[in-house]
């Protein structure tokens, strides 16, 4: 089975730095898009950064500036290095990727990570 397994979430103080991790493991011929998402209390889950196969990458309106998003396509894993964080980033952070799977074609199959909790305290 395909897995995503996050770490790196925690409590810091605003203006503080985390970084994320991710590691896909698991029957995986390739990984196309990799990215990361956040919902925080009551809202619904949105998306923080993408880094496309190619090394693209895309971010909310948001973190722009204070994320950023990279990938070890050897490791099959993607970071999210978060810097100057605000109490308004508190939130669970979930791991997303797209990723074809050993024998089953070129079929592109969605998986999401459990989950790491991101709290910033003022």
């Amino acid at each position: 089975q395909v897995q995503l397994v996050e770490s790196g979430g925690g409590l810091v103080q605003a203006g503080g730095s985390l970084r994320l991790s991710c590691a896909a493991s698991g029957p995986i011929f390739s990984i196309n898009d990799m990215g990361w998402y956040r919902q925080a209390p009551g809202k619904q889950r949105e998306l923080v950064a993408i880094i496309r196969s190619t090394g693209i990458t895309n971010y909310a309106d948001s973190v722009k500036g204070r994320f950023t998003i990279s990938r070890d396509n050897a490791k099959n894993t993607v970071y999210l290095q978060m810097n100057s964080l605000k109490p308004e980033d508190t939130a669970v952070y979930y791991c997303n990727a797209a990723i074809k799977r050993l024998g089953m074609g070129p079929r592109l199959a969605d998986y999401w990570g459990q989950g790491t909790q991101v709290t910033v305290s003022s």
